[in-house]
């Protein structure tokens, strides 16, 4: 049974943010990417994006690039994106359908979707050359609520164990049928860790979102995941709206087959490292991270839906999308916001409120994930 706590009887972990250096410093950026985003289960996309065999698309992450594709079984299948021949990228266009093989552009070295090499030009003046010590080098991936996730570990952690607190958590909300609806692309002049730090509190909606705080009361709702690497719980919709929308209606039909209190509710997730979940009893959004320097992010968004909200003439999905549309704006100028100041020389670590206690907790998964102590 899920036992949920009030917000502000999260005890902190850490009582003041970050130092400044966890903001602006190339070399705890580096550390991150190697020991996070090269190390931690990353998620990557939908699996509706690859939906016949054959179909792919590209994820970069730092100066690393994956092919994500469904092999002719149907599985979901990545792989790094270089020849084991020169090297050269295999795949130029970031999605597209592939004619049942990966060619390499250069010397035509041609793999199968299960990344065996089948063929290579003038192989048999290469001495003992044996195609099959030859495939694409494989990159850990798995599926969960039609999610796809990557992992480029030596040796990842199982996947089922890593995610085992969430993995039927949120079963109801029947993510793994819903279609994809709408995404947005945004890049950021921030810190990645500030969208995470901001997306885990409503202290600043009062002054950063007048129209959520109308549908949403700021301090409503309880958390039930408050230590580790997933965060979250969920917040209230006030008794005249029905759903975090423009006009306070739904926009969909409902996305599962939810209790009466998720009808009343929104729950919002981070699961570290980059994908934030919000689940509304009409859609879900996401978002998934992509931090590109200490000082930039990319985010990208993406509403899903019933599959028979879609064409209903009694639904806008827009409704729904618009209003986040609105609200990511107003949390991306704020975390640029905060970025500007906390460059500044003049910038110390500040105490946490107890109404911040999910961002509190993220901080110390980061240090956790960087191996370092608390120097404050």
């Amino acid at each position: 049974m899920t036992t949920f706590v009030k917000r502000t009887d999260v005890a902190l972990a850490s009582a003041h943010t970050l130092p400044r250096r966890y903001f602006t410093d190339p070399a705890i950026f580096a550390e991150e990417r190697e020991k996070i985003f090269l190390s931690r289960w990353l998620c990557v996309g939908r699996e509706g994006q690859i939906g016949r065999p054959g179909a792919y698309f590209v994820r970069e992450i730092g100066l690393e690039s994956v092919i994500i594709l469904r092999n002719r079984s149907g599985e979901v299948r990545a792989f790094h994106n270089v020849c084991r021949h020169r090297g050269t990228r295999l795949c130029e266009e970031h999605q597209g359908q592939l004619g049942g093989t990966i060619q390499c552009p250069y010397h035509a070295w041609t793999y199968t979707l299960d990344g065996e090499l089948t063929g290579a030009p003038s192989a048999d003046t290469i001495e003992d050359f044996d195609k099959s010590e030859w495939p694409l080098h494989a990159v850990a991936v798995a599926t969960w609520e039609g999610f796809i996730f990557i992992n480029l570990a030596a040796e990842p952690e199982p996947f089922a164990e890593a995610f085992a607190p969430v993995w039927d958590r949120f079963a109801r909300f029947n993510i793994a049928n819903l279609r994809a609806y709408r995404r947005i692309t945004y890049d950021l002049a921030c810190n990645w860790k500030l969208v995470v730090q901001n997306y885990s509190e409503c202290y600043h909606c009062p002054l950063v979102h007048p129209a959520l705080v109308k549908l949403s009361p700021p301090t409503s709702g309880e958390n039930d995941l408050y230590r580790g690497p997933f965060l979250g719980g969920y917040m209230e919709i006030v008794d005249a709206s029905e759903s975090m929308t423009v006009s306070g209606r739904v926009c969909g039909i409902p996305v599962g087959d939810l209790p009466a209190e998720d009808h009343r509710r929104v729950y919002y997730y981070s699961l570290f490292p980059n994908l934030l979940l919000s689940l509304h009893p009409d859609y879900v959004m996401y978002h998934m991270l992509w931090p590109t320097d200490p000082g930039h992010v990319t985010v990208d968004c993406e509403w899903l839906v019933h599959p028979d909200t879609l064409g209903n003439p009694d639904y806008d999905p827009n409704d729904g999308v618009e209003f986040w549309h609105m609200t990511n704006q107003q949390d991306w100028h704020i975390c640029e916001q905060s970025h500007r100041g906390i460059e500044s020389r003049a910038y110390t670590p500040g105490p946490y409120s107890r109404r911040e206690g999910l961002s509190a907790a993220f901080d110390q998964e980061v240090l956790k994930a960087l191996g370092h102590t608390s120097e404050w």
